[in-house]
């Protein structure tokens, strides 16, 4: 996702970085968004062109908006999911005036172009996710994640999602400055064979189960410059995406949105919040806490109070955070209630990974 994604591994050290997204400190962070995908009984064509009778039934997500959830797009972007036994299939729709594409290799870094991008956290541990681009050539880039750049994390670059398929349609005219265009639309099927292989869960899914997934698009501004389309000097790549990030990082899964599968008629089902997501926040709230208190230093804590962690959240819990210190850092948990009087510890680590306690 743009130079951000470059700039994170730079700025690792410093205070900013490691901060939690904005408007998190007051109140649950908002629940991200969420989208219900069905299941096909007809293969889909890969061609671009999202006339299958399962994209006309399927509903548009929300149009994207800024990655901070503050400016409005300058162009319209949103997209579709559905599934089948073999493929999870991903559409989407981007409204652009001046199509043009510049990178054909593939595993470049296609973010130089204006792209469109998936992001997959199968469990939604924030560790072994995967990410795809693409652009108007349809030249892509796939990459595993095993944890997140801010967590020094390292891309792979060399695993692929094999049998991927993408395709892209175009409305207007590529890299030709002398009219105006309508836009793009891409479709892409990701077989489950391959997904499967760091999701630590079904794959293909069960009827409601929920994956943690995000989209966004990097959008440049360009000038016509002899004939061709050339990027503004010093300015930066806009960034748009389907659920807010809060903060210039895809690299944050912790605040990706959910897609929810199943396999009833489609337009019947409800998405169904996180009931774990009020436990998400804090512990992510005691993650970034440690992580500020950690760089002035150079230890990690095991005390609320020695970390200045005062949040209305916190304090109206009847069960307390927990904190201890592991040979690796920190491992912080809390205990979330679920229906029927049973409940269900969930843990996150020094290195971001959240989870529900075996």
């Amino acid at each position: 996702m743009g130079t951000s994604r470059l700039l994170i591994v730079v700025c690792l050290a410093s205070a900013a970085a490691l901060a939690a997204p904005a408007g998190e400190q007051k109140g649950v962070q908002p629940h991200p968004r969420g989208y219900v995908a069905y299941r096909t009984g007809v293969p889909l064509v890969i061609d671009g062109r999202l006339e299958e009778p399962i994209w006309k039934k399927s509903r548009w997500t929300e149009d994207f908006v800024d990655i901070e959830g503050t400016a409005k797009p300058r162009f319209r972007t949103r997209a579709k999911m559905a599934w089948d036994e073999t493929y999870l299939y991903i559409a989407a729709e981007l409204e652009e005036q001046h199509l043009w594409g510049t990178l054909t290799k593939r595993d470049t870094v296609i973010f130089y172009d204006n792209d469109f991008e998936v992001f997959i956290d199968p469990d939604g541990d924030s560790h072994e996710y995967y990410e795809f681009e693409m652009n108007a050539l349809n030249t892509v880039w796939d990459l595993l994640l095993p944890l997140p750049y801010k967590d020094g994390g390292k891309a792979v670059d060399a695993w692929n999602i094999e049998g991927v398929k993408s395709a892209v349609a175009l409305r207007g005219t590529l890299n030709d400055p002398h009219d105006v265009d309508s836009g793009w639309s891409v479709e892409i099927a990701m077989p489950w064979t391959a997904l499967k292989l760091y999701a630590h869960r079904s794959a293909p899914p069960a009827d409601g189960d929920q994956w943690r997934v995000n989209f966004s698009r990097v959008e440049w501004h360009t000038v016509v410059e002899d004939g061709q389309y050339r990027k503004v000097k010093g300015k930066p790549e806009d960034n748009w995406v389907w659920s807010p990030q809060w903060v210039i990082d895809m690299h944050r899964p912790e605040l990706w949105g959910y897609v929810q599968f199943s396999t009833r008629r489609p337009g019947s089902v409800k998405f169904r919040p996180d009931v774990s997501w009020e436990a998400r926040t804090l512990l992510h709230r005691v993650y970034y806490a440690e992580r500020e208190f950690h760089e002035k230093n150079k230890r990690w804590s095991a005390s609320l109070k020695e970390l200045a962690l005062r949040d209305p959240l916190l304090g109206r819990r009847k069960e307390p955070v927990q904190i201890r210190l592991t040979d690796e850092g920190f491992e912080s948990s809390i205990l979330l209630a679920l229906p029927r009087g049973r409940s269900q510890k969930w843990i996150i680590r020094q290195d971001a990974r959240i989870r529900p306690s075996p």
